[in-house]
């Protein structure tokens, strides 16, 4: 069996933690992320040379660097990288397009890389591999209560496992939900088995440009592609869909409301370390500072280093609401942490103004940024940890715990760690414009322009 993992959601409903350039399926839960559990997940269905994973270009590397991180040896050419995306049908197309090349005949699982799923789902989803073969399938939940944040399935006939799919039910209100519990349905998990051949049979018989877009060797124009989901572009349609109830737990973890649910309560319902006074079933995350709250219940308070959110949790599908509006503000709030992850290390900003900006910059031993140069501002590098190796203007010295050097705007330059340790620079930028898009590069390791 061959797995499929789309990992290129931005989760705008967890911001202040998913920003665009690391979003929720990144984050670290529990010592490892969602991504990185996902990865496990397959792992148990297919070798790792049979996994493949669709993101988005400004992720490949946090993919790349999440799966070293785990050890394991999916190569390059299955990490595949969307220009930008276009919703779950197109992903799952392109994936699917490359394993046919392999396997014309595969059986493939889709998971999405942002779930929690109990471990009783891996042999739930292997037995419904005989039912893949005639069958677009797709896995259900048993819900647990009305939720509106889930789309809903009808189970149709029953089947020797499963059943046809009788109708897919977009997010309901809470009255709605409430009915569709009554009746039997079951949450929509996001979760596919598919065969490659039935894939294609339905592709081209449903969505002809998508089929036709997908049916050589080739990537095609991405941008020249519809936006459309597997549910409304092809389960909705097809004749062909089952669904197999999962026995199991399973939360998407979309909202702050979804992690209060799966994380450990104290007698009165909080979530979080903090002081509670008369304080019921809130939810704290606020790293490194003391916390109190006071006569105040069903509260979500998540504090950053650049960002506060303080919401009623029956509110929480609204976060994505909030974070529309720093959008058409262009506020970067919503694309970066105060730590951008890059392919050679990470940066954090310490210190933000019009005129300078100082950054820890971290790099990976024997990684290196590109050759680049600097039109608006001069960069001053102090080395707190490991050795530096700096290139300027074609010239190369080494820099140790300490010491430091000056790189005017308009000089070609480089950092690199030539050590086995980390390398910790203080960078601090001076000029008239400060912002990453003035980087002009001449060489880089990663194929950034």
């Amino acid at each position: 069996m061959k797995t499929i993992i789309l990992a290129g959601g931005v989760g705008t409903r967890l911001w202040p933690l998913s920003r665009e350039y690391f979003p929720k399926q990144f984050i670290p839960l529990d010592g490892k992320s969602l991504f990185q559990k996902t990865c496990e997940r397959a792992k148990k269905l297919s070798k790792e040379v049979e996994i493949w994973v669709v993101t988005n270009e400004i992720h490949r590397y946090l993919v790349r660097n999440q799966i070293d991180d785990l050890g394991y040896a999916i190569p390059d050419s299955h990490i595949l990288a969307e220009s930008e995306g276009k919703n779950t049908l197109p992903a799952i197309a392109w994936a699917m397009q490359q394993i046919r090349k392999e396997d014309k005949n595969a059986i493939v699982a889709v998971f999405p890389s942002d779930h929690l799923l109990g471990e009783a789902a891996i042999s739930q989803i292997s037995d419904a591999e005989p039912l893949a073969h005639e069958h677009l399938v797709t896995f259900g939940v048993t819900p647990t209560s009305p939720h509106t944040g889930y789309g809903y399935i009808k189970p149709g006939e029953a089947l020797a496992q499963g059943f046809v799919v009788d109708q897919f039910k977009e997010k309901p209100d809470e009255k709605t939900a409430a009915g569709y519990v009554k009746k039997g349905y079951l949450w929509n998990s996001g979760i596919f088995l598919l065969s490659v051949s039935t894939f294609f049979e339905e592709l081209k018989k449903y969505q002809p440009g998508l089929s036709a877009a997908f049916s050589g060797r080739k990537m095609p124009e991405y941008a020249k592609l519809d936006s459309i989901s597997i549910d409304y572009g092809l389960l909705e349609p097809s004749k062909r869909v089952a669904v197999v109830p999962l026995d199991t737990d399973w939360n998407d973890l979309g909202t702050f409301a979804a992690l209060y649910e799966v994380e450990a309560h104290d007698g009165e319902g909080n979530v979080g370390t903090a002081e509670y006074l008369s304080a019921r079933d809130n939810y704290v995350h606020a790293p490194g500072k003391h916390v109190g709250l006071i006569g105040v219940d069903n509260l979500v308070v998540v504090d950053t280093a650049d960002a506060l959110l303080i919401c009623d949790n029956r509110c929480t599908e609204q976060v994505k609401d909030l974070v529309g509006r720093f959008k058409k503000q262009n506020d970067p709030v919503t694309r970066f942490h105060r730590q951008v992850h890059r392919p050679w290390g990470s940066y954090t900003v310490l210190e933000d103004s019009d005129s300078h900006k100082i950054k820890r910059v971290t790099v990976k031993p024997g990684q290196k940024l590109s050759l680049q140069l600097h039109h608006h501002r001069s960069e001053h590098w102090v080395v707190v940890s490991g050795t530096a190796e700096v290139e300027l203007n074609g010239e190369t010295k080494l820099l140790r715990q300490g010491e430091s050097t000056f790189v005017r705007s308009g000089i070609r330059h480089r950092l690199k760690n030539p050590g086995v340790i980390p390398l910790e620079v203080i960078e601090v930028q001076l000029g008239e414009y400060l912002e990453e898009d003035d980087i002009v590069r001449f060489e880089d390791d990663y194929g950034r322009k």
